[in-house]
């Protein structure tokens, strides 16, 4: 079977059942209600960035306001999702958070598909079984706890989406992560990433930096909160070249890469056994 064909002959270009993904909605599975002022003040000291209480409180806010074209994002990897889920088996969300994009896939998947959410924050999980609860999900859904670095089992997969998670992954640990998501997908499964990049060019580098922190003044960051934040990532955000990216998914043995997204230091790519 080749590229996703189990949907393209059947034309479907809007999911699984049949919904437009111009009316998947990720702006209502968002709870911007608690703004983020994590790094606002000096109440919270830089220190290497954890995905604690506080950041889960937050998370909704922070994401949407820090990641350019977040909801665009979300639409995409809810259409690939839909086009490569094949009936009765597992979708696993690697870096689920507050179970956002779990939600958002919903209506693009078929029913009959499990979806498992890992994490490695309780707190992060504690708020995505809320927020699964208040959406009165009827899917099969289940939420792990787990360490990346540790590894844990995938099995019949169909989908695996990791969001903004692989670059903090230390890099040690991350050919063996992949060929561990390569063997626990089925065949013509599909791995759907998003990440921060680096360049390898310096001006390009920097310039890309630049515009990305006029994005966040443009969301009502201050000079504060951007160079804060900035530090405490710096030890547990290591971003790859997508060069380096796409050779690690090659490595780990998938036939097909491809970049579905890119805004300056922010890329989507697809990856398909």
């Amino acid at each position: 079977m080749e590229l996703g064909l189990h949907q393209l002959a059947a034309g479907n270009a809007s999911g699984r059942n049949g919904l437009s993904m111009s009316d998947s909605k990720v702006t209502p599975l968002l709870n911007k209600v608690n703004k983020d002022t994590f790094f606002e003040t000096g109440s919270n000291p830089v220190g290497d960035f954890r995905f604690n209480a506080g950041v889960a409180d937050v998370f909704d806010d922070m994401v949407s306001r820090s990641v350019p074209f977040y909801e665009e994002m979300q639409r995409m990897v809810c259409e690939l999702a839909g086009d490569f889920a094949t009936p009765n088996s597992n979708l696993y969300d690697i870096g689920c958070s507050t179970a956002t994009t779990m939600l958002a896939m919903n209506d693009a998947v078929d029913p009959s598909v499990k979806f498992i959410g890992i994490d490695n924050s309780a707190d992060m999980l504690a708020k995505a079984e809320e927020k699964v609860k208040a959406m009165g999900v009827t899917r099969a859904m289940e939420f792990v706890n787990a360490d990346l670095h540790q590894g844990f089992f995938v099995d019949n997969a169909s989908v695996i989406t990791m969001l903004l998670t692989l670059q903090f992954v230390r890099p040690l640990y991350r050919d063996r992560i992949t060929k561990m998501f390569y063997n626990g997908l089925n065949e013509n499964g599909a791995l759907i990433l998003i990440e921060k990049l680096t360049s390898e060019d310096t001006i390009f580098n920097r310039l890309f930096i630049n515009h990305y922190y006029d994005f966040k003044r443009r969301n009502g960051y201050s000079e504060t909160e951007i160079a804060k934040k900035r530090e405490a990532l710096e030890n547990v955000l290591i971003p790859y070249r997508l060069e380096e990216n796409v050779e690690l998914l090659k490595e780990a043995g998938f036939r097909k890469v491809e970049p579905f997204f890119r805004w300056y230091n922010f890329c989507g790519i697809i990856a398909v056994k």
